[in-house]
């Protein structure tokens, strides 16, 4: 299957503050990107699931 292009924009939690973020993530469908969001912020971070939050998923289209 292909991958596409999702903009993820949201939030995450460090210090007690929250921190806006907007990534461009390739997966194959919406779910995959949300999915991909919280592995690189969890990875990055060392942040839990519960200090991130996806407010929105938009495929982008062909470059």
């Amino acid at each position: 299957m292909e991958n596409k292009q999702f903009e993820v924009k949201g939030t995450f939690a460090i210090g007690g503050e929250w921190h806006p973020y907007t990534k461009i993530i390739e997966a194959p469908n919406e779910t995959q990107a949300r999915e991909r969001a919280f592995t690189i912020f969890g990875s990055k971070h060392r942040l839990k699931r519960r200090y991130i939050t996806v407010s929105s998923i938009t495929a982008l289209n062909g470059e």
